[in-house]
């Protein structure tokens, strides 16, 4: 996994980066050229310098600047050096979010049947919509959302993929810290065994996610490249899947009609059982498997949210080597599969354990009954070290939207890096500390930025780039196309639609502050 090394080399030598078959669409000779013009330095520096030049460049070379420029935004640059296994970890890395620890929530919200039925069509159109993706990209050489939106729109195009993935972004930022919020108070109060808290500073959640925020996520979000943040990809995956393990085992450990800690330290003598005396199961134990009701409007973006790795895709593409769109797809297929089966069985045993009881963040449900639970110590302990080092990770296509938005023609500079961390930081601070709840962050992001992402952009670039010669309009694969659109802004009307109704009626665990 080291990131590094790759980059030294081809920065070492630019020549040699034509020895790798990097399916970019254009003559060797034009790498060298595209290397050599620009010192490796100063593109590192200047990722937006080509931009400005598109406009009066002839249609021949604009696949030359578009090179170059992709070759400078892109952070971690493994040069096309990345095996398929290790694209696989990427991307399995950028769909696995904190949507995991809502899905059990979204579950007994469902019903098994009907929360599987979503689950796998989400995953399915997921994978269509990065073959849409794959297919744009391929045709005009661009490997860059905000890019491919500027080659479909012009500038409006390149704005609103920006805007997009600046809102999907902070969403995830926020959801994340907001985490930190909610759990960090609960790991320092069992590891200090405190049963009462009396207002100490160091139990509340917003002095917490503060000090998080300016001593771990700012100084990395303050590097220049991703480098090795890559690390971190690796590290935070694992951390999930003990967290999965974790749930699995813990669901043959909790008795069915569970006993809160306050109850279970008196209680304590009483033997629980699933059973009544007459032998018939407690109904509160039964899984449901098909459930509608009042919440059920947070599953579908919930669900949404879960499968976002659009704006990642294209960057790994680049970075595989010897890239085709099969083998890309391959690898989006694989990552996909791999995530929905991780979510099924995440979600699954989380319902199972708590059924009707289960809450909107899952590892909150575990301290009900025992709060100094090792297991269940250790497990948020993982999350919180996933969810925090994923920050300055997501932090960074932020910033590059907003840049690529504000200022399109400017040079590097440090001040304006920092200050765009720091602002973006605070924002996100403040939305966590006054924000009511994770489901207000997660529908409302969901539903309004994971449908365009996932199946309006892709679908609509794909119509417009994709040559009326090659396809017409009239087409299968264009009409294919404007369907995968249309789903997309149903499902972003119904979902908004649901979520406005339920919180007008008053009753949404949402809008109730904790």
């Amino acid at each position: 996994m080291s990131e590094d090394k790759p980059a030294e080399t081809v920065e070492a030598s630019p020549a040699e980066s034509n020895a790798i078959p990097n399916g970019k669409g254009h003559e060797p000779g034009e790498e060298i050229s595209a290397s050599a013009k620009t010192p490796p330095a100063e593109d590192a520096e200047n990722p937006h310098r080509t931009e400005n030049t598109e406009a009066n460049l002839p249609e021949s070379q604009e696949f030359l600047s578009d090179v170059e420029d992709k070759k400078t935004t892109r952070f971690t640059d493994f040069e096309g050096k990345t095996s398929f296994g290790m694209s696989v970890f990427n991307l399995g890395n950028a769909i696995m979010g904190s949507g995991i620890l809502g899905l059990a929530y979204a579950m007994a919200n469902t019903g098994v049947i009907l929360f599987l039925t979503l689950l796998t069509v989400v995953a399915v159109l997921s994978s269509y919509s990065i073959h849409l993706l794959l297919k744009s990209s391929g045709i005009v050489g661009i490997r860059a959302y905000e890019q491919l939106g500027f080659r479909a729109f012009g500038t409006p195009g390149k704005m609103a993929a920006g805007i997009a993935i600046t809102l999907q972004n902070i969403g995830a930022m926020s959801s994340y810290l907001y985490i930190v919020k909610y759990e960090f108070p609960l790991v320092i109060q069992a590891f200090l065994r405190v049963d009462k808290p009396a207002g100490e500073w160091y139990l509340n959640g917003n002095y917490l996610v503060i000090i998080v925020s300016i001593a771990v996520i700012l100084p990395l979000a303050l590097m220049k490249q991703l480098g090795y943040l890559g690390y971190t990809s690796g590290f935070s995956l694992s951390c999930m899947v003990f967290f999965l393990i974790s749930v699995i085992y813990k669901k043959f450990n909790v008795p069915c009609p569970f006993v809160d800690f306050a109850f279970n330290a008196t209680s304590s003598g009483l033997s629980v059982n699933a059973t009544d005396p007459g032998g018939e199961i407690d109904p509160a134990c039964i899984p449901k498997m098909a459930n509608l009701n009042s919440q059920t409007a947070y599953t579908i973006p919930i669900l949404a949210f879960a499968f976002v790795c659009h704006p990642e895709v294209l960057p790994i593409y680049t970075e595989l080597r010897n890239p085709t769109k099969k083998k890309m797809q391959h690898v989006a297929n694989i990552s996909i599969a791999v995530m929905y089966s991780m979510y099924f069985l995440a979600a699954l045993f989380g319902y199972l354990t708590f059924y009707g009881e289960v809450e909107a963040e899952l590892l909150h449900t575990y301290s009900r009954i025992d709060p100094y639970d090792t297991l269940i110590l250790c497990v948020r302990v993982a999350v919180l070290t996933a969810v925090t080092l994923t920050v300055p990770i997501v932090l960074f296509p932020v910033r590059r939207a907003i840049q690529q938005m504000v200022f399109p023609n400017k040079t590097f500079n440090w001040p304006r890096h920092i200050a765009i961390a720091v602002v973006l930081l605070t924002f996100i601070n403040l939305l966590v500390i006054f924000a009511p709840n994770i489901l207000g962050i997660f529908g409302v992001i969901g539903a309004t930025s994971a449908p365009c992402l996932i199946f309006i952009f892709p679908a609509v670039f794909y119509i417009r780039i994709v040559p009326k010669e090659e396809e017409p309009l009239r087409s299968v694969p264009k009409i294919l196309a404007a369907c995968f659109a249309g789903i997309g802004f149903l499902f972003m009307i119904m979902s908004l639609s649901f979520i406005i109704i339920d919180w007008t009626s008053g009753t949404s665990k949402a809008s109730s502050g904790h």
